[in-house]
């Protein structure tokens, strides 16, 4: 395979190339052309397309608008976006595999009563500026989050639980608790999926807002990081980060040196322009496709295949169960029997068959699937009785219509329904480009069943949503990978408002003595299981009869990789971690791809 350079010498030549696939309808992406055109004038150095990787996600209408926020905590920012890998983890753990891997940290333990932890980091890594990275840099953000609290990302749950972190000397943190913690360290100091608080550097930090300060400044070398990546440039169109000629994980044998020398990151434009971009090798590792694009991608390149090769269902079953949020700090959602009676009348196996393509599963709970998260299936186990009573998978219209008619809704002569008052109701549904398949769907099946919806996908889908301002969203649930607290977590009172944040009750829903039971699980380790399953029955006792959210589907990533360029992508075949290169264990997939010429 032929690689193309994109140095000086070349120009001519690549971009005669470039041309004939602008010629064929192939479009380069937009920011691929610009790297180009900064390598041609000097800005940037050439690396050979062969030692870049070439990635696809986020943006609005087809632009990034927080390229020059770089901070974890800055209000705006998205470390789904490229910070995933400028901040490093103390330890990864990898769902898949079941494995803790550590890598800032070498290792941890807890007292006791788990109301302290010691935290040893390795000796002999430095930031990008040369400053040692040390346990003041651990301490200093953990002190920072329990003061801010709720003002930033991670702050709240912080605020919650810790006392105090003190740098006992260079390598070695005392974290004290207010209640034992025996989470903490697995839940907030970890990186899986896309949870886990970020360390940032006490001499660039120290002294800034933390809620304006954009870590951003290539010129002083911002953002500064431990990692092997550097921001080399930004726009609204791509984002860069080239190999460090250094990066002390090799020297410590935590990780090889990336192959990978060039990091191009592109806002996802389309379904139709990103197919044209994988097809034409312009993009190697992007967002979701839909079901029914796959055949026509693997038509037109032989080399695209997904977790599950060129077989359906075409990816993993993610962390993410998908759910139709009803805001229950609205009428009529604030109501447990609205909610239900809407989750009656809904078909799912239909949902999935036409909006999937029959390429899902059921989501009787806001947990992933127990038969691939091996660590929640006994807790799945424990509630069938309960599901028995209250069958969230159930599809019944005439339960849906008697619940409805109890709160006073009726009919039209049309077959809608009318509210309590007698007026038209509309249920209006919003998400985002992980949907455009689902939305239209759930919105038939609705209406077959007389209650009128709408779907859409606004631009400010996501300010709406963390907001408040909405009647129904689908969504999915970021939470639990290994034992239930996690989940239970995402529905407590206490998880509002946080910018940016996970872990946080995007359902609005409120109860008291859930919240205690959840608060109970928190202290409990998740190795006494008999104490966890009965805390556990105990909040789905309250959470079922309630349904804070109505339940849909397994989500599954289906996220086209090219192997033109790269192998060693995460597989069924090769599970070593879930390979979404947005979330926060995106730094194990760039230590294992390998280059193919």
């Amino acid at each position: 395979m032929e690689s193309l350079s994109w140095g000086p010498a070349a120009t001519r030549r690549d971009f005669i190339k470039y041309s004939a696939l602008l010629a064929t309808g192939l479009a380069l992406p937009i920011g691929l052309t610009r790297v180009a055109e900064a390598v041609a004038a000097g800005q940037l150095k050439d690396v050979p397309r062969n030692r870049t990787l070439v990635t696809v996600r986020g943006g609005t209408e087809g632009k990034f608008t927080e390229h020059e926020l770089w901070s974890p905590y800055v209000i705006g920012s998205n470390p789904q976006l490229g910070g995933n890998i400028i901040y490093e983890p103390l330890a990864f753990y990898s769902a898949f595999a079941n494995k803790e891997i550590m890598w800032l940290a070498e290792s941890y333990s807890y007292s006791a009563d788990y109301k302290e932890l010691t935290v040893k980091t390795r000796a002999g890594i430095t930031w990008s500026d040369g400053k040692p990275f040390s346990s003041e840099d651990v301490a200093y953000s953990l002190n920072a989050l329990n003061e801010l609290g709720g003002k930033v990302k991670w702050g709240k749950d912080v605020q919650e639980v810790l006392e105090s972190a003190t740098a006992v000397d260079a390598n070695t943190t005392l974290l004290k608790f207010k209640v034992p913690a025996p989470r903490f360290f697995n839940h907030m100091l970890s990186y899986k999926y896309d949870i886990g608080l970020h360390i940032v550097p006490k001499h660039i930090f120290d002294g800034q807002d933390w809620q304006k300060f954009a870590a951003f400044d290539l010129e002083k070398g911002y953002p500064v990081t431990t990692g092997p990546w550097k921001v080399v440039n930004v726009s609204p169109t791509q984002k860069v980060m080239d190999r460090r000629d250094s990066w002390w994980g090799a020297q410590a044998g935590v990780g090889k040196l990336p192959e990978v020398e060039r990091i191009v990151l592109l806002p996802d434009a389309g379904e139709q322009q990103l197919a044209q971009g994988l097809i034409s090798n312009a993009v190697d590792f992007s967002t979701g496709l839909q079901v029914a694009t796959f055949p026509t991608v693997f038509k037109g390149n032989p080399n695209i295949i997904t977790f599950t090769g060129r077989e359906l269902p075409y990816g993993n079953v993610d962390w993410w169960p998908t759910s139709l949020y009803l805001n229950c700090e609205r009428a009529p959602f604030d109501n447990a029997k609205f909610r239900w009676a809407v989750s009656y009348l809904i078909d799912r196996q239909t949902l999935i068959d036409v909006g999937w393509g029959g390429s899902s599963s059921l989501s009787p709970l806001p947990m992933p699937d127990g038969a691939v998260y091996k660590g929640l299936q006994p807790y799945f186990d424990a509630a069938k009785p309960l599901l028995e009573k209250y069958p969230t998978n159930e599809f019944n219209p005439e339960k849906g219509a008697k619940l409805l008619t109890e709160l006073g809704w009726k009919k039209d002569s049309s077959g809608m329904y009318l509210d309590a008052s007698g007026k038209p109701f509309t249920l209006e549904i919003i998400s985002f480009f992980d949907f455009p398949s689902v939305g239209p769907v759930l919105v038939e099946l609705l209406r077959r069943q007389g209650m009128n919806a709408t779907y859409g996908q606004p631009p400010d889908m996501f300010d709406r949503y963390f907001a408040g301002n909405f009647n129904a969203v689908i969504f999915g649930h970021g939470g639990s990978v290994s034992d239930p607290y996690a989940t239970l977590r995402l529905y407590q009172s206490s998880s509002e408002a946080i910018p940016g944040g996970h872990l946080v009750n995007l359902a609005r829903w409120k109860n008291a003595d859930y919240d205690k039971i959840v608060d109970q699980v928190y202290v409990t380790p998740p190795s006494d299981t008999v104490k966890m399953k009965d805390l556990w029955l105990k909040a789905m006792a309250i959470w079922l009869p309630e349904l804070p959210d109505v339940q849909l589907m397994q989500f599954y990533h289906r996220l086209p990789m090219n192997l033109t360029y790269w192998k060693g992508y995460p597989t069924k075949d090769d599970p070593y971690v879930n390979p979404a290169f947005f979330h926060s264990t995106y730094g194990l997939v760039l230590h294992r791809l390998q280059a193919t010429t």
